[in-house]
């Protein structure tokens, strides 16, 4: 009797080598051969990626506009400044690219919000934060709007 062998899938084995045979396979219209099941893993995660993104960049923002009025610290301006405006930037190309990741930092806002809250309470604990966000939540607001 010969031992079967059995070979680890492709995406198992090499994963970029995966990623260009699927490419490949969609550009020719090959559905038969597709690997359904981690095909629509990674479009799923891809998706999941992109919210983190733009949570990524809001949380700063929301903690540094905490930070910039009411922390009196004047020599600290300036940096809380340029990284509000830094992660402003990023995260409006990042919602220029993809409108619809609007709705979901909407959604998930008040999270986000109680993240910022939580590190800078800890960051300056003398300090008396607004337990919930007092000003606009219009989102191009908050990415444009001087709030100090």
């Amino acid at each position: 009797m010969i031992p079967k062998t059995t070979q680890k899938p492709l995406y198992d084995r090499d994963f970029f080598l995966w990623l260009e045979d699927t490419a490949a396979k969609l550009k020719a219209r090959d559905i038969n051969n597709l690997d359904w099941d981690n095909l629509v893993e990674e479009i799923e995660a891809l998706s999941i990626s992109q919210k983190h993104e733009v949570e990524s960049r809001l949380k700063p923002i929301l903690a540094h506009i905490l930070k910039r009025c009411y922390v009196p610290l004047p020599d600290c301006f300036r940096v809380w400044q340029v990284t509000i405006r830094t992660q402003r930037n990023d995260l409006q190309r990042l919602l220029k690219k993809a409108p619809s990741l609007r709705n979901h930092l909407l959604t998930e806002f008040d999270d986000i919000y109680q993240e910022a809250l939580s590190e800078v309470c800890e960051e300056y604990p003398e300090t008396q934060f607004p337990q919930t966000w007092e000003f606009s939540r219009d989102l191009d607001a908050i990415l444009t709007e001087i709030l100090w």
